[in-house]
């Protein structure tokens, strides 16, 4: 009888859909300190697990754990290499962000181009119209770059090609002929897409590769006045660095839902630095993003122990072919 332990609160209609299921027993952790997680770790066969640190510390308590479900798509703070070790399968929720996500890009965009901020602030000020208005401009015929062409970066694409935009897309592991194929122009070179870009949006998974990626030179490669746009991972950028692009005038501004440390709960460089809309990795998080993740992630744990495990939801493939 699998007992499946949720580390914070489901969709409705997925919890319930796990609950439905014959055999299994369910308990759900709002309280994730360690002594709650270390007695509800005693019997837990299966986690799904959305900000939970799953590091050597919380394995060390979880001697019964055979499956570990991400609601959502980044696992910076899941620990593979001992979960595979282990013969423990990692699943994440693979499709069911991508729309939410790339939505959320283009709203950072767009409330940076039609400067709603400042709009906003004035109306209620009773600033009208061209009183002290910023200048705002529109998207399309701007170059955006779009760095990573997986799910999310392949719907900001197309959502950014359907309004009007040169579509640039950077992706070393997606062939050239792919990208054409869809129907945008491909950067050979991170910097040659970077020094041709109005904006440059973030895609890509954070890793040991490309940690900090966004540092000084990649922001200096950046054509001056560019915008930098943020809904991957925040370690993929130094915000030290951003905070002085952005100061200095080199960047015209940034929108960023992702942050190094988080949740941010101490001063960051770049709530000092101009042109900055910041959200609280908010941008999966629609009704409809919540409910997608949270029924992907009980198909998988289901899918689990009936033996039919999605492969293309399963990072540590290692562990599939170990188990053939």
């Amino acid at each position: 009888m699998p007992h499946v332990v949720l580390l914070r609160s489901l969709h409705p209609d997925a919890e319930a859909r796990l609950r439905a299921e014959p055999g299994f027993t369910v308990e759900t952790v709002l309280d994730t300190s360690r002594e709650n997680l270390m007695r509800a770790m005693e019997k837990a066969e299966s986690i799904i697990v959305r900000a939970t640190p799953i590091n050597a510390d919380f394995l060390s308590f979880s001697p019964a754990l055979k499956h570990v479900a991400r609601h959502g798509v980044g696992y910076d703070a899941v620990d593979v290499p001992t979960l595979t070790q282990r013969g423990i399968p990692l699943t994440v929720t693979a499709d069911a962000n991508a729309l939410s996500v790339a939505e959320h890009a283009l709203m950072l965009m767009l409330t940076i181009a039609k400067q709603v901020k400042t709009f906003d602030t004035n109306t209620r000020a009773f600033k009208w119209s061209t009183t002290d208005a910023p200048t705002a401009y529109d998207l399309s015929g701007m170059t955006v770059l779009v760095v990573g062409f997986g799910r999310i970066g392949g719907r900001v694409a197309r959502l950014c090609a359907a309004f009007g935009m040169d579509v640039l897309v950077h992706d070393p592991y997606v062939p050239m002929n792919t990208v054409k194929g869809a129907g945008f122009r491909y950067a050979k070179t991170l910097q040659d897409g970077l020094a041709e870009a109005d904006w440059v949006t973030m895609h890509c998974p954070s890793n040991a590769e490309n940690r900090g990626m966004v540092d000084e030179r990649f922001l200096g490669s950046m054509k001056p006045g560019a915008r930098l746009i943020n809904t991957a991972r925040g370690t993929l950028v130094r915000e030290e660095a951003l905070a002085a692009a952005l100061k200095s005038g080199k960047l015209a501004a940034a929108g960023l839902d992702v942050f190094w440390e988080e949740p941010v709960s101490k001063p960051n460089p770049l709530f000092d630095a101009p042109n900055v809309i910041m959200t609280p990795h908010s941008a999966a998080g629609t009704v409809q993003g919540m409910r997608r993740m949270g029924m992907s992630a009980v198909s998988s744990v289901i899918g689990f122990f009936k033996g039919d495990l999605d492969p293309d939801m399963v990072i540590n493939k290692d562990v599939l072919r170990g188990n053939a």
